[in-house]
């Protein structure tokens, strides 16, 4: 570095001024050096993938790890002729197993008759590939626990398959799960003229029945305090991991489930992989994440009488009383076939739902309703965002591609001083054969507008309309075919 060598001769006032513009020329050097820096951490902000996020998540999921212990239900009493009921040999394998250190509870090819199993950490129940688990219709023989119906925490008959406050666990195996149910048992109790019920028959929708639950819960009973059960004909859940960290549920199949089939609840860190879900019940929900965080769905196949996949949070009152959102939630790779709609949100979502990343998935079906849908109202609330859709390919939904509805309403009036907020909402590489009556439909509030929805490279054929907008805030079209013709962006 040189230094300025200066005249003696030059005046002091000659030195202040020199000394000033080179302050001046330092200054607007370091500026020069700040500038790049400043635009380069702007652009990097402005232009952060989400998708990035999901594979972050991805990676920080715990896989389950088990011992090579393995303990056949056989050992243990059990009869594979689809008539001996095999609870006590199904709780003494998984209590041995648990007792020493876990392992594989092991269902060897045949047919076993059951009530609910209940699942302890470190074990992997395990099905053979022709293995078959038949569960009980007698209600009796599934022991009143806490779980959750419909989305209000509740006292109630057992799921099929349970597990509470547990680490480590699966259940693993290309066998099947069976419950059994049709119309002339469980399906019954839903009221549902389509699943066999007639007048006079009991059901859910019985005053004493869903209606007191939902009271209950608004008006603060405790949970320990809603005891249901026998004579309310609130149907059990197929699997539930209640307040489980480090879950999977892995290849096998699933048919006929009573209710909802796979139910993480307060559950973090959870994988469902290769699962084959085939039940047309009532509220036969093919997976049905709630209040929880860090769940993979992937490479599975779903055929079902309600909602594929719905990602839930929690039913009025009690969801925001728990008040944990669902978060994290990854789809990739699976088929949904019949359903209500593919990958929905809602409407159990008071306690919000915000970053779900879906890709690579097909749906089809002239049985599918809506490809993506998000339902709440202003009883149930909740904030919704942060929604990201790529890589569909779709060919027929019967109503519409995408769905986001705050004025979702069953059971009666559903108005209420919660107004919802839903925003964020991004399609990109979609494909339609058959859209259905709308390619998009949003309907938001005047003080709560649905907003910023983006579909970019989306193409979407045989639509009777191009969309019905009501109280919606810009939504973006890039590069986006509707009926082969291109569609300008709407900004308001």
């Amino acid at each position: 570095m040189k230094f300025l060598i200066f005249k003696q001769e030059k005046s002091v006032q000659m030195i202040t001024k020199e000394i000033v513009a080179f302050k001046k020329i330092l200054f607007l050097a370091f500026l020069g050096l700040l500038m790049p820096s400043c635009v380069k951490h702007s652009s990097s902000v402005s232009s952060e993938n989400p998708w990035q996020k999901m594979d972050l998540v991805i990676r920080s999921i715990p896989q389950v790890h088990f011992s090579d212990k393995v303990y056949n239900i056989n050992d243990f009493g059990a009869v594979a002729d689809g008539k001996t009921l095999n609870t006590l040999a199904f709780q003494k394998a998984i209590q041995e197993c648990a007792a020493n250190g876990g392992g594989r509870v092991l269902v060897p090819n045949g047919k076993y008759l059951t009530g609910a199993i209940h699942l302890e950490s470190n074990v992997n129940l395990h099905l053979e590939d022709h293995a078959e688990i038949l569960f009980s219709l007698n209600p009796k023989d599934y022991p009143i626990v806490h779980t959750s119906w419909e989305g209000t925490e509740v006292m109630n008959y057992s799921p099929l398959i349970y597990a509470k406050n547990k680490t480590n666990i699966a259940v693993t195996g290309k066998g099947t799960l069976n419950g059994q149910a049709d119309s002339t048992n469980w399906w019954i109790w839903s009221g549902g003229k389509n699943y066999g019920w007639k007048k006079g028959i009991p059901s859910q929708n019985d005053p004493t029945n869903r209606e007191v639950l939902v009271d209950m819960a608004e008006k603060g009973v405790p949970v320990s305090e809603r005891v249901f059960g026998d004579g309310r004909y609130l149907r059990p859940n197929f699997i539930e991991f209640f307040e489980c960290n480090t879950a999977l549920v892995k290849d096998i199949k699933i048919i006929n489930s009573p209710f909802w089939i796979l139910h993480p609840i307060k559950t973090n860190n959870m994988i469902i992989d290769g699962v084959t879900v085939n039940s047309h019940g009532p509220n036969n929900d093919g997976c049905d994440p709630e209040y929880s965080q860090n769940i993979l769905i992937r490479n599975c196949t779903f055929n079902t009488g309600d909602d594929c996949i719905a990602i839930k949070a929690g039913r009025d009152g009690d969801g925001r009383r728990v008040a944990i959102p669902s978060k994290n939630i990854i789809v990739q790779n699976c088929k949904m076939i019949d359903g209500h709609g593919g990958v929905v949100i809602g409407s159990e979502i008071s306690a919000g739902v915000n970053n779900v990343f879906v890709e690579n998935c097909v749906m089809d079906s002239p049985n599918l309703d809506r490809a993506i849908r998000i339902k709440t109202n202003s009883r149930r609330g909740g904030i919704i965002e942060n929604i990201y859709v790529r890589n569909l390919e779709v060919g027929t939904v019967k109503e519409c591609v995408l769905k986001l509805n705050m004025f979702y309403n069953v059971y009666g009036s559903q108005t209420g001083n919660f107004i919802p907020t839903i925003r964020n909402v991004s399609l990109e590489n979609v494909t339609v054969k058959n859209g259905g009556k709308y390619s998009v439909w949003a309907e938001g509030y005047a003080a709560s507008p649905v907003e910023n929805i983006t579909l970019k490279n989306v193409k979407i054929q045989k639509v009777d309309s191009l969309y019905l907008l009501k109280n919606v805030k810009n939504i973006n079209f890039i590069n986006t075919y509707i009926n082969e013709k291109k569609v300008e962006s709407i900004t308001n």
